[in-house]
C-alpha cells in the first residue's frame, strides 16, 4: 500500500466514525508527516521508526499534544493494517497547567477597550455565556431565540449540541448584529468571521486595557466558569454551561479558584 492510499484509506475510515473535520485534520496531519519523515511504505513502519518522529517532530511539544500524535497513529495502523506500532512506546504524563484567568474588574477593563461596538458585544458572548471561539463564528441567526433568552450551539466539541443562557445585558446588542447579518450572527463584508478574526480582537483589547497576562479567547471562556464557581455555582451546573463530557475537565476550576484559596485563613493568623 502506498502512503497516498492508506492516507486515502484513513479519511475514510475517520469519517466512518464521524469525526469533525478538525479532527480529521489533526489526524491526517500526524500520519502524513511520520511517513514524509521516514519514507517507507505503511506495512514498514514499526516501533524505531515512530519513535524517531517523536524524537524529531514532538520533543519540544506539550505531552497532551504528543498523546494525541501518538493515539492518531495507532487509529491508522490498528484500523487500517491490524497492527500497533506504539504498543510498546511509553506515554508522557500530561503536564498540569493552570490556565490564565482574568478577574472580573480585568474582564470590564478589557471590553472597554475594544473599538468597536459589535467587537464588544462578541466578547462580551465569550464571556457571559462562556462560549469557545469556533461556536461564536459559527452561531447562525437561528440558533438565536431571544424570546426564551436562549441560544443553541450545534455539533460543537465532542460533536454534542447544547443550550447557553443569553445574557440579559447583551440582548440589545445581539439584536443588532441578528438585524445586521444575513446567515451567520458575526459577519463581515466577506461572510462568517474566522477564529483568528476573534483572537486579534483579543489580543489588541488586552494590550490597550494594559492587561500583563497572556489573554487568548479562551481565556474568557476560564474567566466565566471560575467567577461562576467563586459566586457559588454548582459544578455540575458549570460542567453543563461548558458542555463538558466529565466531571473531571470541569474540576480544574475547582485548582484555579484563586477567591477561594484566599478565604482559607492561614494557622499562622490564629498564633
Amino acid at each position: 500500500m502506498t502512503p497516498e492510499e492508506f492516507l486515502k484509506q484513513l479519511v475514510i475510515e475517520l469519517k466512518i466514525i464521524k469525526l469533525s473535520p478538525h479532527t480529521i485534520r489533526k489526524y491526517l496531519a500526524v500520519n502524513k508527516g511520520l511517513l514524509n519523515l521516514i519514507q517507507k511504505t505503511p506495512e514498514e513502519i514499526d516501533e524505531k521508526h515512530i519513535k524517531f518522529y517523536m524524537a524529531e517532530k514532538l520533543s519540544d511539544k506539550v505531552s497532551t499534544t504528543i498523546i494525541q500524535a501518538l493515539s492518531s497513529i495507532r487509529f491508522a495502523y490498528t484500523t487500517i493494517l491490524k497492527k500497533d506500532p506504539t504498543l510498546n512506546i511509553r506515554r508522557p504524563k500530561k503536564e498540569t497547567k493552570i490556565p490564565s484567568v482574568l478577574t472580573k474588574e480585568e474582564v470590564k477593563s478589557l471590553l472597554n477597550a475594544t473599538k468597536t461596538k459589535k467587537s464588544r458585544i462578541m466578547l462580551s458572548l465569550l464571556y457571559g455565556a462562556g462560549l469557545r471561539v469556533s461556536e461564536l463564528v459559527n452561531l447562525k441567526k437561528q440558533d438565536i431565540h431571544f424570546e426564551e433568552g436562549i441560544g443553541y450551539i450545534k455539533q460543537s466539541k465532542g460533536r454534542k449540541d447544547r443550550v447557553f443562557n443569553i445574557p440579559k445585558g447583551l440582548v440589545e446588542g445581539l439584536n443588532l448584529c441578528f438585524q445586521n447579518s444575513k446567515e451567520y450572527l458575526f459577519e463581515s463584508k466577506r461572510g462568517r468571521l474566522s477564529p483568528r478574526n476573534i483572537q486579534k480582537i483579543v489580543e489588541k483589547a488586552a494590550k490597550r486595557a494594559g492587561i500583563q497576562k497572556q489573554v487568548h479567547p479562551h481565556t474568557l471562556r476560564h474567566s466565566f466558569a471560575t467567577h461562576l464557581l467563586e459566586d457559588g455555582t454548582d459544578l455540575r451546573k458549570i460542567q453543563e454551561l461548558l458542555g463538558h463530557s466529565h466531571l473531571d475537565t470541569t474540576q480544574k476550576y475547582i485548582h484555579i479558584s484563586t477567591k477561594q484559596l484566599r478565604d482559607v485563613k492561614s494557622p499562622f493568623d490564629n498564633l
